[in-house]
């Protein structure tokens, strides 16, 4: 099995989902493991020589000018637990809280948090035996970190808590009890070190980077369906023309749509029709999706960076050096989700835009309402208004959470990021995004079937077939919902996006473009 060093190799978002999954496995090397005692170490000269040091020996938040007794300095760690541990809502879906006990291990592992080897091993045994802590979706304001969320998370280390094994939910306690564990005795510093950070939102920065990569591939293959459906040009898409404008996005799109459709025996058909140019939903699908495109790679360069941090509040960096500051504020991730939930938002709009052109059947070869008979059919008409409902409702979460700030702590915290927000508002736009694309890869299908018996490319062809298996043509009305329910499957497998790679391999796409946009 291939392996990650924690804290000394450089984690992606593919990476710390191929750990979530089981698929690579995490480990620390003997180099790590010292700098990770020496940070320990450093924490304990601390205490013993009775330097003042918030969060080591002191209150936290308001309370940073209570001294504590050295004696005392254990209790006030798990103090910090069972304080902070105030989440409300739904617990997270099991992966994404998987995900932050990785991220946490790495930025752990760095050396800086001056936390015990034997701790960074629990949570690490966490990971590798599927026991899940169970964290609410709720409490986070992203600054002084995600408390609230990390403190959930890291309750089953004391032995309190909830976890999920196997997708039922147990108390920490009888978990431990079979496997024969005790809780971990924590020593100071530490569960300061485990709350403070950015991981809560971090985690779902790493899922939407994979998720967003995969409405973006899919938003292309679809898109270039809908315009063999209704006899689109291929013109927009010369690179002559965006060299010009040379957006790396919209360069990436273009050459992509180019590859799918060059070479179509539909395209050549109609390539002397007296139609000057196309509506925007298709000639400007370089530009649209290219932006998004461009807001996608700003968002991984922006969590990876992150993730590979130190985010937690004091650094050690020596016995003599300890640095409170403000690594753990998410205001530097928060900007980017909340930038990629309006950019996911656009492939949602401009589908919905396609998807109502795909119903006019005016010049583009197509019966109007996507029907031969209608009147007595409704056709496929009201599909339109669930598209237009849904990029209504992306347009409200489009509002960035983190142009919003309350103060905390009473004020000692008195600007937050807001940040979890952002990432849990992305991942719901996402999730709507690919209902609407599911709606226009069933439309682009039944379009396409009007040009029958002409062939389009075999990329298309095949994503085409593949529909085809899942979903007829229609002709008369019937209802709908196990069809959408089978297009949303299609959609969210990646499927499409395997089938399109097998079948055309992006040649006219350049290799510097697919490094940036094809990798994360």
């Amino acid at each position: 099995m291939e392996k990650f060093l924690y804290g000394s190799g450089h984690l992606t978002c593919s990476i710390a989902l191929a750990i979530a999954k089981g698929d690579i496995k995490g480990e620390i090397s003997a180099q790590v493991k010292a700098d990770i005692n020496r940070s320990a170490a450093y924490v304990r000269q601390i205490v013993e020589r009775g330097q003042v040091v918030y969060g080591i020996n002191t209150g936290f938040g308001p309370l940073c000018t209570t001294l504590i007794d050295a004696d005392q300095t254990q209790l006030l760690q798990e103090n910090i637990l069972k304080s902070h541990a105030v989440g409300m809502g739904e617990p997270i879906a099991n992966d994404l809280a998987k995900v932050m006990l990785i991220l946490k291990v790495h930025a752990l592992a760095k050396g800086f948090s001056g936390v015990q080897y034997s701790t960074i091993e629990r949570i690490i045994w966490h990971i590798e035996q599927n026991v899940v802590p169970v964290v609410p979706k709720q409490g986070s304001v992203g600054a002084s970190g995600d408390l609230a969320p990390l403190s959930h998370l890291f309750l089953p280390l004391i032995g309190l808590g909830k976890v999920s094994v196997n997708g039922e939910i147990y108390a920490t306690d009888t978990i431990l009890a079979k496997h024969g564990l005790k809780p971990v005795h924590l020593g100071a510093k530490e569960g300061l070190a485990l709350i403070n950070g950015t991981q809560f939102m971090a985690a779902h920065g790493v899922k939407a980077v994979s998720e967003f990569n995969r409405v973006l591939q899919n938003a292309d293959i679809i898109a270039a369906l809908m315009i063999e459906g209704l006899n689109g040009s291929i013109k927009p898409f010369f690179s002559e023309l965006h060299e010009l404008r040379p957006h790396a996005g919209n360069r990436y799109v273009a050459s992509n749509i180019h590859s799918l459709l060059y070479g179509s025996a539909i395209l050549e058909s109609h390539k002397d029709c007296s139609r000057v140019q196309d509506p925007d939903s298709l000639r400007c699908i370089p530009q649209v999706h290219g932006a998004s495109r461009n807001a996608w790679l700003h968002l991984k360069e922006t969590i990876e960076l992150e993730i590979n941090s130190v985010t937690d509040n004091p650094v050690i960096i020596n016995d003599e050096l300890t640095i409170s500051g403000g690594s753990f504020h998410g205001q530097s991730i928060a900007l980017p989700l909340d930038y990629a939930t309006l950019a996911v938002s656009e492939i949602g709009n401009i589908s919905d835009r396609r998807v109502y052109l795909s119903l006019e059947g005016q010049t583009n070869g197509v019966p109007k309402l996507l029907m031969k008979s209608t009147g007595l059919n409704s056709g496929f008409m009201i599909l339109q208004y669930s598209t237009a409902a849904i990029a209504s409702e992306n347009k409200g979460l489009c509002f960035p959470a983190s142009a919003d700030s309350i103060p905390t702590s009473l004020g000692q915290e008195d600007h937050v990021s807001m940040g979890s927000i952002s990432g849990r508002k992305l991942l719901q736009v996402i999730d709507n995004v690919d209902k609407i694309l599911s709606i226009e890869l069933l439309c682009a299908a039944q379009a396409k079937d009007y040009h029958h018996p002409l062939q389009s490319t075999p990329a298309l062809e095949a994503v085409h077939e593949r529909v085809r298996q899942f979903i007829p043509h229609i002709e008369s009305d019937q209802p709908m919902e196990t069809l959408l329910s089978n297009a949303l499957e299609l959609v969210k497998s990646g499927e499409l996006i395997s089938l399109r790679r097998r079948s055309n391999p992006q040649k006219a796409i350049t290799m510097e473009l697919i490094e940036r946009f094809d990798t994360f």
